[in-house]
């Protein structure tokens, strides 16, 4: 496990439709020694004019077409990335997935750094089963907005900093 006093970014991603690219809601938190400094959230508007997850995070296609592309809103997003030792997500391949293909769609590099998956943190720490967000979350007592890319990913965040001092202890 990463040290305490680690700086890492959590990360969550909403998606319009099928494909990794549809990315249509983003949620990061930045951690540093320990304590969330910064919360980013954003509306995106996804490559094609179709939302089929409105049933699980309630966005529409009205919610988003007017919003910015992931092209557009990654000289933002990039900046929070730097001076990062690891990216955290809930199952970190989905997201991890939709990253790249973001960046890769918007002809831009994906950051190359490690990515912590809070599923295999909650069983190799407290033995969670099933790790769903919402069952990790109810066992640490986190609150939680399931399926709001900020709320999943300041989630993600605590459930770092919660195993971050779990191990110290």
């Amino acid at each position: 496990m990463r040290h305490l006093a680690a700086n890492f970014v959590a990360l969550d991603f909403e998606t319009a439709d099928n494909g990794r690219d549809s990315a249509c809601a983003i949620g990061l938190v930045r951690v540093s020694a320990g304590h969330i400094v910064k919360r980013v959230y954003h509306l995106i508007r996804p490559p094609r004019p179709r939302v089929w997850f409105s049933h699980i995070h309630g966005l529409s296609w009205q919610d988003v077409k007017d919003q910015p592309t992931f092209a557009q809103l990654w000289p933002q997003l990039a900046a929070e990335f730097m001076d990062i030792e690891f990216i955290a997500a809930h199952n970190a391949s989905f997201d991890r997935g939709v990253l790249n293909a973001c960046c890769l769609a918007a002809g831009v590099q994906a950051p190359i750094l490690p990515y912590t998956c809070t599923v295999q943190l909650a069983r190799q720490v407290w033995n969670i089963r099933p790790t769903k967000l919402s069952d990790v979350c109810q066992f640490l007592q986190i609150p939680l907005q399931h399926h709001h890319a900020a709320s999943d990913a300041e989630a993600c965040a605590r459930i770092v900093i919660a195993a971050q001092q779990s191990y110290a202890s």
